[in-house]
């Protein structure tokens, strides 16, 4: 009866073995699979988008500031912009400065002329940027990798 209770513990040891490696191996797994469906919110959002400026699209400055992107630092800790881009799909691009977005800030990017301030930065055109019907923002870094993007419509 000893050999048998020895195979018995034998068997039991290594089916213990076994399911422990199983699990090490299926909790990464686990762990991942729900990173994909929850994804960390990047840093720096685009977090409104004004495509549309209301009333006539007359290409006067009080319609060219109705259209905007709102920046949002989601972050606690200050985020310096500068070299950062912020581009349409047909490749407007506008460059920030010396901008300097703080904590859980948000800063509107209007497309008409205007004075810059901690809130609200102008890109001074005399043209919109943004598509009414479809368009996609992209935020991109100082480096040229994308932030952020933010899109309506659909694109024919």
């Amino acid at each position: 009866m000893s050999s048998a209770s020895s195979s018995v513990r034998r068997i039991a040891a290594t089916v213990l073995a076994a399911g422990a490696i199983v699990s090490a191996a299926a909790l990464p797994a686990a762990a991942h699979d729900g990173d994909r469906h929850h994804q960390q919110r990047p840093r720096v959002e685009i977090s409104r988008v004004q495509a549309d400026s209301p009333g006539r699209d007359d290409r006067s400055n009080r319609s060219l500031n109705a259209e905007w992107v709102e920046i949002t630092n989601t972050t606690r800790n200050a985020v310096n912009l500068r070299g950062w881009t912020l581009r349409d799909s047909d490749g407007n691009r506008y460059r920030f400065d010396n901008v300097r977005l703080g904590g859980r800030d948000t800063i509107r990017i209007h497309t008409g002329n205007g004075r810059d301030t901690r809130t609200d930065l102008f890109q001074d055109r005399r043209d919109y940027v943004w598509d009414n019907r479809a368009d996609t923002a992209t935020l991109r870094d100082d480096r040229g990798r994308t932030v952020d993007t933010e899109s309506w419509g659909r694109r024919r």
